[in-house]
Formats: C-alpha cells, structure tokens, sequence
C-alpha cells in the first residue's frame, strides 16, 4: 500500500504564546488523532522536531556549506511529520480531517517514492 508523509509546516514560537492548560489540550488532541489512525492500521510512524528551524546542507564548489534553513525567510520550520498508509491522496485527505495542527499551520502531503524497493 502506497504511503503519505505528511509534513507539518508552522511558525516558530506559536506554542509559546500558549497557556500550559491550552497546550495539554493540544497534545491529547495529537494523542487522539494518533491512536484513531494507528488503531486503523495507516499509521507507519512519526515525531515532533526541534522548533530551532534546523540547518541546511549545501554544496558549494568543492565543499560542504551549512546554513540555517530551510524556512529561515519566511520564519517558517517544519515542527513534525506523520508516516501514513493510504491507498492515495484522497484516502490521506479523510485522515487528515481533523488533525489538530490544521489550528496552527499547514500540512503538506507527499507520496514516498520506495525507488523500486518494496514499501516497507
């Protein structure tokens, strides 16, 4: 079955201006989302990443150069991402109906391309 990363693009600091009560109801809205599509057998996996916005690795010339990235204009980072399987975009759409961090940000959808490996 064909599998959706589902990458979660949001603003840094916007948990910050959060009270603590508003963010244990976040994350056991995140624990439920999770549980329903993992009871469902969709789920292949997923973590939180660091807020920092991460580096980018580029090549320039010869030698390896790091960069704050990949958002670092637009103040913008990847905070997490999802693993699903689904039998295409439109099976990952009924999903992602309501996923809590549609509150915040985007998510952005992708097919894993296995390059002619079996899916995993």
């Amino acid at each position: 079955m064909p599998q959706f990363m589902l990458i979660l693009h949001e603003t840094p600091g916007d948990f910050a201006k959060l009270s603590p009560t508003e963010i244990q109801a976040i994350i056991e809205r995140y624990g439920a989302w999770t549980m329903k599509v993992a009871a469902a057998g969709k789920l292949v996996g997923g973590h939180k990443l660091m807020e920092n916005g991460g580096k980018v690795v580029a090549k320039a010339g010869d030698q390896l150069k790091l960069v704050d990235g990949p958002y670092s204009e637009a103040k913008e980072v990847v905070g997490g991402y999802f693993i699903l399987r689904a039998d295409d975009y439109d099976d990952v759409h009924q999903w992602i109906e309501g996923h809590p961090h549609l509150d915040f940000g985007r998510i952005e959808v992708r097919e894993v391309d296995f390059m002619g490996q079996p899916e995993s």
